[in-house]
């Protein structure tokens, strides 16, 4: 690896080398053709060089900091088994600056254990400082609300977590539920039985269901009824017990809808009602019934409501900028 050194811009540069002893882990440490590390360097300000086992590290004092923080971070992650990839790479780097870093990945002395979600086909950890405020409440709170732009894992998050104890056997049902609302576009008739019309509407909830199980066991509980995924109209009379239940895209919902929703929350159960204020397709002049229900249950005991912003996207980083742009637009 050999790039030509950055230019010196002040007097505080600094000089730094790292070891790793276990160089089997480097290669995906630095990336394909050393891309972490190209990564870092256009991020942080910093010059990489890597040579056998050791990194050196060459800028300003608080950028060769934050690039060895991020290196030690990502390299306890290997040690653990996770892997690396460009998204969760980004939200290290976002986060190398913040106190709460620590929190995320396990200490040197294993005094902390990290926080993280187990499921079939992954493990699953916060990739901003919200997230990890969302996972303590996902496993503390009966009902949590999870507010903020496309891409920041609000609905994500909440089916790793709801695959996780359907795993564990601590709930018996997980239950996914959207309203059939369009987003501005009207589709006309569609062709087939209630599944096939009601599936597209679904299908973000598919994607995250099967990007934690293997697609037979995905196919195998929704078969057997321990995964149900249905449109909000089916939930009307019912009563949802031992049960973790999702509701997405909630900002599309009535008043009237949300509230038969809440009320069908069972013994032993938990639900997350996940959506964005900003994106409602409702007609006018509909009240969206997320925003009503925040208002009115927000600081009642056994509920939480998590924000998250731009800054949380974790999806490309061009989304977080495209997001940042319409938002920007609209105040």
């Amino acid at each position: 690896m050999s790039r030509k050194p950055l230019p010196a811009r002040s007097g505080d540069r600094s000089r730094t080398e790292m070891t790793f002893d276990r160089p089997q882990l480097l290669p995906q440490l630095f990336g394909q053709y050393d891309q972490n590390l190209v990564a870092l360097e256009n991020r942080l300000g910093v010059f990489i060089t890597a040579r056998g086992d050791r990194v050196g590290l060459e800028g300003t004092a608080e950028s060769v900091a934050l690039a060895r923080d991020v290196l030690n971070d990502l390299y306890r992650r290997l040690q653990r088994g996770d892997e690396i990839d460009p998204g969760l790479l980004d939200a290290v780097i976002a986060m190398a600056a913040e106190p709460t870093l620590d929190g995320i990945v396990q200490r040197a002395d294993h005094s902390s254990p990290p926080i993280m979600i187990r499921t079939r086909k992954k493990t699953i950890v916060p990739r901003s400082s919200t997230q990890i405020g969302y996972m303590h409440a996902l496993v503390r709170d009966d009902i949590i609300f999870a507010l903020g732009p496309a891409g920041t894992g609000k609905t994500y998050l909440a089916v790793a977590q709801a695959v996780s104890q359907l795993i564990q056997g601590s709930v018996q049902r997980l239950i996914l539920s959207r309203p059939a609302v369009e987003a501005g576009e009207r589709l006309g008739f569609l062709p087939g039985d209630m599944k096939d019309k009601v599936d597209p509407y679904l299908r973000p909830l598919y994607d995250a269901l099967y990007d934690c199980l293997p697609a037979e066991q995905v196919e195998r509980r929704i078969a057997s009824g321990e995964i149900e995924v249905a449109p909000l109209a089916f939930m009307r009379g019912r009563t949802l017990a031992d049960a973790f239940v999702i509701l997405d895209e909630a900002q599309n919902t009535t008043v009237a809808q949300m509230k038969m929703f809440l009320t069908r929350f069972g013994l032993n159960s938990r639900m997350v009602v996940c959506g964005d204020p900003k994106q409602v397709d409702l007609p006018p002049p509909g009240v969206s019934g997320l925003q009503d229900a925040v208002g009115r249950l927000e600081g009642v005991d056994g509920i939480s409501v998590v924000r998250f912003s731009t800054a949380d996207v974790v999806r490309h980083p061009i989304v977080g900028r495209i997001v940042e742009a319409y938002e920007g637009k609209d105040d």
